[in-house]
């Protein structure tokens, strides 16, 4: 194994599926070519042809990289659905509540969040069905 002396910091999701008996995935993408600055970006959808990774769900993940002071909105896409912010890295308000690194926040009842870093951030945002 490379790296011994290394850290891994790594998240594994799961996903409820939309419907039953289908067969069970993995996937992952590098996102180098995708990332954006102080901007949300996704990285999963329901969606086979969209940017990131699909999985069988009205559920989209974006992931956003901030500068202090730098801001976002996120739209909800489908309505019903809620939201769970996760902050990777640094200082945020997500909807003028104050999060700090590792710290998570379920949203619903609401069509959008606005993000803004207190610090430079790595934020998490899922979207997802508030019912199976």
């Amino acid at each position: 194994m490379k790296n011994k002396d290394k850290e891994v910091k790594f998240l594994q999701i799961g996903v409820f599926p939309n419907k039953k008996n289908v067969t069970p995935r993995y996937d992952q993408i590098s996102i180098r070519d995708i990332e954006k600055e102080n901007a949300f970006y996704q990285v999963l959808s329901p969606n086979k042809d969209d940017q990131g990774v699909w999985a069988n769900q009205d559920a989209w993940f974006h992931l956003g990289k901030f500068t202090k002071g730098k801001s976002d909105e996120y739209k909800i896409k489908k309505e019903g659905n809620g939201m769970y912010a996760f902050v990777l890295e640094g200082e945020v308000e997500i909807n003028s509540e104050k999060l700090n690194k590792r710290d998570g926040m379920g949203v619903w009842g609401t069509d959008m969040l606005k993000v803004k870093a207190s610090e430079n951030a790595w934020v998490l945002l899922m979207e997802v069905p508030m019912s199976l």
